[in-house]
């Protein structure tokens, strides 16, 4: 009777600290996406292109992804909710994976929030600090992800898949958005080379991630996505630039073919066996 009801008592915490993740990550979704809504305008919100002075806008640095790249968002966002409802299912009340991941994830949705209300606010150095904050949670929750597999492919998808989404297209948000604050630092006298240099820096990350990764396709696509929007903004227009297209483009082609080399070898390897 002595061993028994710690036991029960530790389950019963344990229990209870699911329960509270496992709703911390449902509210903080439907505020992510309200904060969404808000940050379109959908909501009365000055839409993110035209907050802060339009310092976000497609239009604003060499780096910033054309238009429709966008888009994005709303796989993302989908993505989220489905993720949302998925770890409140039973079965997945005790999961390893959400213990290790979940709060890690509701961290991330807040930080989202927290970022389309300083841009909102118009402070763009500040949005910078809160959205790095938001990659280095999101490279924390994939990294935790990383180290089991995924029960089937309902949970590859709707987790991993999602959170990869989220982490490439967030990379390429926070190149976007550091520019656009050195810019209305004052730094655009020699914009045309760091742009290319930074480009080539997140080059070089997307084939680090893809490496590290064992070629998850999710945040692969997600930076291959942002890059080649980049290239077509840089093509035409008052904001056309050779040099940043020429980067963006080579960037988007070695992260893509990187990710398909380094998928593909896996799963070469894992027929062998």
């Amino acid at each position: 009777m002595s061993t028994a009801t710690p036991s029960l008592g530790s389950a019963g915490r344990a229990g209870s600290r699911d329960g509270l993740r496992r709703a911390a990550l449902a509210a903080s979704a439907v505020l992510a996406v309200a904060g969404s809504a808000v940050g379109s305008g959908a909501l009365g919100g000055t839409p993110i292109a035209q907050a802060a002075g339009g310092a976000l806008s497609a239009s604003a640095t060499l780096v910033a992804p054309d238009g429709p790249a966008f888009a994005i968002w709303g796989v993302v966002y989908t993505g989220l909710l489905a993720l949302a409802v998925w770890q409140l299912l039973p079965a997945r009340t005790h999961d390893a994976r959400q213990r290790a991941t979940g709060w890690w994830v509701t961290a991330s949705l807040l930080l989202n929030l927290a970022w389309v209300l300083t841009v909102q606010a118009g402070w763009v150095a500040a949005s910078v600090v809160v959205i790095a904050a938001l990659l280095v949670v999101l490279v924390v929750a994939f990294g935790r992800l990383l180290a089991g597999r995924p029960a089937g492919p309902l949970e590859a998808v709707v987790v991993d898949g999602t959170v990869g989404l989220y982490l490439g297209w967030v990379g390429v948000a926070t190149v976007a958005d550091a520019a656009a604050a050195l810019k209305q630092a004052g730094l655009d006298a020699a914009e045309p080379a760091w742009a290319v240099a930074v480009l080539a820096l997140t080059g070089a990350v997307g084939v680090f991630t893809a490496v590290r990764s064992r070629g998850r396709l999710a945040p692969g696509a997600a930076l291959t996505w942002g890059l080649a929007w980049v290239c077509a903004g840089r093509l035409s227009g008052p904001d056309a630039s050779s040099a940043a297209a020429a980067a963006a483009g080579a960037a988007a082609a070695v992260v893509a073919g990187t990710t398909a080399a380094v998928r593909l070898r896996v799963l070469s390897r894992a027929r062998r066996r």
